[in-house]
């Protein structure tokens, strides 16, 4: 145990295990230190190893650390009782304990630390506060912070981390906002914790205080933004963090390119993630795999496969991902055949195994293309492996496409009982007997949903206007310009019912009249959305929405329309793809 240490060693044995932590692990291409460690027996063979690490001129690594603790505890050496531990002993024992999770002996550590007079050290203070957060412990992470008598950047970012890392990010902001003086590593730890916890907005708002304040942003900060605008789809924020690292000269490198490609595709703008892609002057698997995906996702699948062919003649060697993304490409533009080649292809000629993620591609595919036997044969008599909830329920959503009730139920009760807590396997199912008419079932469906205490996820649609992030949800009220919205909207249904839009009830899970099922419909989300983008851009100007679900029939429908009546490019990305909407049609081609 470490607090043995003050009690059993001599003091050349001491300063040789104290020069020894200060020193470094071995980088990966020189693993020996670890793995000598491991086998070390006596103190001189630690001594040993330790002039071995000098020489090598490394930096103190936390895990030799700990395991050269673990072989002095061990050792039967002599008395320490004439050296008494400096301010440089405790903060190399507390990062001991972190690694193993050894509380008491934390705990223990921290008394001897006050008994030593070590309270007002801030390097020893600090490291008992990263100490008690990485055990979880942040009522007594929070006493140590309340006695530092001066606090640094180390000791802010670290307790606002460690609440963050428990879902407390209200507690972090209070102690973000607490802080007298603030730098770039604060702004990030208290940034990165809303993005973490989907907190979006008060990410973006926090992200605009920042630029506002004129505080230099970091690597780190962009990373954390670079994700938020991802994940919302906030374009113009993202090129705006785009712009701000060609006119600051922030290195550009391969994690960091794919980083923003990443964004680009999934902001729905493939013309700027492939200029991204092609300024490149090398490209690692991970950025030829982003854009390989980003055409996939946008149903670009002739351009996704021959960007793959582009990689293997460049002799990159693809990998699991890759042909996740290139199946994937095939089964959003109905390549039958070229999945099936490259489903083979990538064992054959390269040698991996499909994984489950492949074969949910290849059952999408099928599914979609309305060859269900072939689906199901694959299923049931091919696979490798039992399947999981995501293929069954590609296999059950194409029944609903095609109307095969009976294959789809005999999946849909699979998939309910393999997932019984995610609320979209029973919609599916309900969603299948309502096509078909059998209201009863969907009334069990309900009961069983009821009984089991599961909530429909709620749906919702994201729009960025001028920099600011609208969130709506069906026939939600919340935003302050709702009466306006909801008049826009009005006109808007007007307009596309004289093109010959007819609300589709059919997945309305309620067995009422047709006219009772339009006013659900008629208020979606993205419909929302759409309406505000209509009133808050000009002419021929792009409307772009990210939506959490699937687009449902009925929106899709209208959004064609609406593209059509207003002479509009509507980009829509939902939790599988995305939708281009222009003069009246989509690029989905209704597959």
């Amino acid at each position: 145990m470490p607090h043995v240490l003050f009690n059993r060693f001599s003091r050349d044995d001491f300063c040789c295990i104290s020069s020894a932590l200060v020193a470094a692990a071995a980088p990966p291409s020189n693993p020996n230190p670890v793995k000598c460690l491991d086998k070390c027996s006596s103190m001189a063979e630690l001594k040993q190893l330790h002039s071995q690490i000098i020489r090598l001129g490394l930096s103190s690594d936390n895990d030799v650390m700990g395991r050269a603790i673990k072989i002095c505890a061990l050792s039967k050496s002599g008395d320490l009782d004439s050296v008494l531990p400096n301010n440089f002993t405790f903060p190399s024992l507390v990062r001991a304990c972190c690694i193993d999770n050894w509380v008491v002996e934390g705990k223990q550590i921290h008394a001897h630390v006050v008994k030593f007079g070590f309270l007002n050290d801030g390097f020893s203070q600090n490291n008992l506060l990263y100490m008690y957060v990485s055990f979880g412990l942040l009522e007594e992470a929070r006493r140590v912070f309340d006695k530092m008598p001066r606090r640094d950047v180390v000791s802010w970012t670290t307790l606002i981390s460690g609440y963050s890392q428990l879902g407390l990010v209200n507690d972090a902001y209070d102690v973000f906002r607490s802080m007298p003086d603030r730098n770039s590593a604060t702004w990030n730890a208290m940034i990165a914790a809303y993005v973490q916890h989907n907190r979006f907005h008060e990410a973006f708002a926090l992200f605009n205080e920042m630029r506002t304040e004129n505080v230099e942003l970091d690597r780190y900060v962009i990373a954390s933004m670079l994700s938020a605008c991802t994940k919302v789809g906030a374009l113009e924020q993202g090129e705006w963090i785009h712009g701000y690292i060609k006119k600051n000269e922030i290195k550009m490198d391969t994690k960091l390119a794919t980083t923003i490609i990443d964004m680009y595709c999934k902001c729905g703008c493939l013309e700027k993630a492939f200029e991204v892609f092609n300024e490149l002057p090398s490209k690692g698997i991970s950025t030829w795999n982003c854009m390989i995906g980003g055409f996939a996702m946008h149903g670009r699948g002739e351009v996704a496969i021959e960007l793959f062919k582009a990689m293997e003649r460049e002799t990159a060697a693809p990998d699991n991902i890759t042909f996740l993304n290139v199946l994937s490409a095939c089964a959003h533009s109905g390549l039958v055949e070229t999945g099936r080649h490259y489903f083979k292809h990538m064992t054959e000629v390269h040698g991996l195994e499909p994984r489950m993620e492949h074969y949910g591609c290849m059952v999408d595919l099928f599914g979609r293309a309305g060859l269900l036997e072939e689906a199901r044969k694959l299923v049931e008599e091919e696979m490798s492996m039992e399947a999981d909830a995501g293929v069954l329920g590609a296999l059950v959503g194409a029944c609903k496409i095609h109307g095969n009730i009976e294959l789809g139920e005999k999946f849909g009760k699979r998939l309910v009982e393999l997932d019984p807590d995610n609320s979209g396997r029973y919609v599916l199912l309900a969603n299948l007997y309502a096509t078909a008419g059998k209201w009863d079932d969907v009334a069990k469906i309900r009961r069983l949903m009821n009984d089991r205490g599961v909530k429909k996820a709620p749906g919702f649609s994201v729009i960025e206007m001028e920099g600011m992030v609208s969130e709506f949800i069906a026939g939600g009220r919340a935003h302050p310009e709702s009466r306006e919205i909801y008049s826009k909207l009005d006109e808007v249904l007007e307009r596309i019912r004289s093109l010959g839009y007819v609300p589709d009830t059919d997945g309305v899970l309620q067995d009422i009249d047709e006219e009772e099922k339009e006013n659900p419909l008629n208020h979606h989300s993205e419909k929302l959305a759409i309406a505000f983008g209509l009133l808050k851009t000009k002419s021929g100007q792009t409307i772009r929405i990210t939506k959490n679900l699937r687009v449902c029939r009925d929106c899709h429908q209208a959004s064609k329309l609406i593209s059509k009546a207003f002479d509009r490019e509507i980009i829509v990305r939902d939790r599988n793809r995305f939708h281009h909407f222009k003069n009246g049609e989509c690029s989905c081609n209704e597959f």
